[in-house]
């Protein structure tokens, strides 16, 4: 089993526990209030940003072309998250840029940009995995269980449950696998980023 199967496997009682989340249950049923979605674009359109930048400060120290171009190919998928969010942001007449960080997503992006800025290329790839990973479960996992058709959300589902976004998880995992080791450090980082994972989620619940 590869690193990042392990890794993931370790932590399926925290995946589980996201799917199960209030928050991602009302985005599959349709239930979750307009408001509350619209304040979860605002703060994972500031999350994203972060998340690009951590992409970069990889790519920066990346040891070989090969990887460099894999945080580049990466690089591109953050942009198109956020050109989801901006559609949505449109639509709805909400205004990322007007929006203050809350505590669970300063506390999430804090974390992978110290991660970013002062650990290996192999641990911030830890601490970003589980981003990936989860939110590619998330939109098979709620694809397969069937959407309500009257959703609001049916997009974010499809977007998170598209194949390519799948691959980019692949992508992300495949580097962790050349560029980490299963040492407590990295246990460590990617468990973090999955409970600050859930946090957010909590966080997007009034």
């Amino acid at each position: 089993m590869s690193l990042a199967r392990r890794l993931w496997v370790d932590n399926a009682e925290l995946a589980g526990r996201a799917l199960a989340h209030p928050f991602v249950r009302g985005v599959a049923d349709g239930s979750l209030p307009r408001e509350v979605f619209s304040g979860y674009v605002a703060q994972d359109a500031f999350f994203l940003e972060a998340f690009a930048r951590a992409y970069a400060l990889a790519l920066a120290a990346s040891p070989d072309t090969e990887t460099v171009l894999a945080f580049a190919g990466l690089i591109a998928g953050v942009r198109d998250e956020l050109s989801m969010h901006a559609a949505y942001a449109a639509r709805w007449g909400v205004d990322p840029s007007t929006t203050f960080p809350a505590e669970a997503t300063l506390a999430y992006t804090e974390f992978l940009l110290a991660t970013a800025a002062t650990g290996t290329v192999g641990l911030v790839c830890a601490a970003m995995t589980p981003c990936m990973r989860l939110y590619a479960h998330l939109g098979q996992s709620l694809a397969v269980e069937g959407v309500a058709a009257d959703s609001p959300y049916g997009s974010w589902v499809t977007a998170y449950a598209d194949p390519a976004f799948g691959i980019l998880a692949d992508q992300l995992e495949a580097l962790l696998d050349a560029h980490a080791t299963d040492t407590p450090a990295v246990r460590t980082a990617y468990g973090r980023a999955m409970r600050l994972e859930l946090a957010f989620f909590d966080a997007a619940i009034p």
